[in-house]
């Protein structure tokens, strides 16, 4: 029998310049007192944990602070920050200030601090055990600082399991913030690369979610076995759609553009379509170029990009999305034609008549404009990488079970092999 009902739901949302500077308020809403502020070396540097952490305080709010949020984070930050908040607890709310990386960092603390368990039990199947939060959690305030995640809009938290080499998540609706407060203002000055990166996680999240499987075409299920990536669907349509118009005229200028004055709209318009975004995908869900993502940032050697810490090798989530992202929609293609072209015209608008190869010519058209690395073996994979990718990927079970084809070990592997060179 074939399911007859989706799912919508999202967060709270405060969206508009100096909205920032409302948390306080918006605490008052809840019977909170103690506060933890959760952020990365990085954002606090720009004062914008510390300017609302100030203003937390002024309101008569109790403010704890943690800011060594690892960048990408791993099993082994997040059960630092876990252990931190544990010792430093209890608190009545959680206010998130940074990209995807401090928000799914928090999302963690959250589940952890509230409910019994370890990490690793609540970790996704077949890496972890799926265990699902049993208690409530706390009220979680996400304000991101990067125009692209959608991690304030969706009830995923993603990490690298370092013994592994491969990125997972925790997914249930539990974790999905309170209250999303996007302040474009706080974005206003991340680097071109950062803006790059982003976006394309954001172009993704649209993408993917508008192409996945109908939610129809899976298997009915009861109402306590429904997850929240649903499939494709009418109202996450919506969204993703809407993000896709947005950042076609957008994210060229936000890259090129950088701090300047000039760029300040189509900062607007990606902080806004980042939002859309995640309120698409994180009902429809993301597939094929999300599942591989994971084990292209999870393996990376030495490949360092301009405009993130240099300390350590990363491939930028956004990054590690998108460079497959061509040859999946080439793979995608005929499950559903007229979608992939339609999204094509909406990033596009010169695109008329088209085939398998014009969407992920427009990808790579765009790629190309924003600086990106040119495909795979830039960052570093050879041919010799592709068996391990390929399982690194395949672990992914619930992402590619979104995917509008399936995917087998073999149409992976030629994936990747298509993605070593973009152009």
């Amino acid at each position: 029998m074939s399911e007859t009902v989706f799912t919508y739901a999202s967060p709270a949302l405060k969206f508009g310049p100096g909205a920032s500077a409302e948390i306080a308020f918006d605490l008052s809403q809840y019977d909170v007192r103690r506060v933890l502020l959760v952020t990365d070396p990085g954002v606090a540097v720009t004062g914008h944990p510390g300017r609302i952490a100030e203003q937390m305080s002024a309101a008569g709010l109790d403010v704890t602070t943690y800011d060594r949020v690892h960048v990408e984070p791993t099993d082994a930050s997040i059960e630092e920050a876990v252990a931190a908040a544990r010792e430093a607890g209890p608190f009545d709310a959680i206010v998130a200030v940074g990209g995807g990386s401090s928000i799914d960092t928090a999302k963690a603390v959250n589940l952890l601090t509230t409910n019994e368990g370890e990490l690793f039990e609540y970790l996704n199947a077949p890496v972890g055990d799926g265990r699902a939060p049993t208690m409530p959690l706390l009220p979680l305030v996400a304000v991101p600082t990067t125009t692209g995640t959608g991690s304030e809009s969706t009830t995923i938290c993603v990490l690298d399991v370092l013994s592994l080499k491969v990125k997972t998540g925790i997914s249930h609706p539990r974790l999905r913030p309170t209250l999303a407060v996007v302040d474009p203002d706080l974005a206003f000055t991340q680097p071109a690369m950062v803006t790059a990166a982003a976006g394309m996680d954001i172009l993704c999240h649209a993408l993917e979610s508008y192409t996945a499987r109908w939610y129809s075409e899976f298997d009915a299920k009861a109402p306590e076995q429904r997850v929240p990536y649903c499939g494709a669907n009418p109202i996450a349509d919506m969204w993703s759609e809407k993000a896709l118009s947005m950042l076609s005229g957008a994210m060229r200028v936000a890259v090129r553009d950088g701090g300047l004055e000039s760029s300040r709209p189509a900062r607007e318009q990606m902080a806004m379509a980042a939002t859309f975004a995640g309120l698409g995908f994180g009902n429809a869900g993301v597939h094929i170029p999300h599942a591989n993502a994971y084990p292209v940032a999870g393996r990376v050697r030495d490949f360092r990009p301009e405009g993130y810490p240099e300390a350590e090798a990363i491939v930028p989530h956004g990054m590690a999305v998108s460079l497959t992202a061509p040859a999946a929609f080439g793979f995608t293609f005929e499950a559903a034609p007229e979608r992939h072209l339609h999204a094509a015209k909406l990033l596009d608008p010169s695109v008329s008549n088209g085939d398998a190869h014009t969407l992920p010519e427009v990808l790579r058209t765009l790629m190309r404009d924003i600086g990106f690395p040119s495909g795979l073996a830039e960052v570093g994979y050879l041919d010799a990488d592709v068996d391990d990718l390929v399982s690194g990927s395949l672990k992914q079970t619930r992402l590619l079970a979104t995917a509008p084809r399936e995917a087998a070990a073999d149409d992976l592997a030629g994936i990747f092999r298509g993605s070593m060179e973009n152009w």
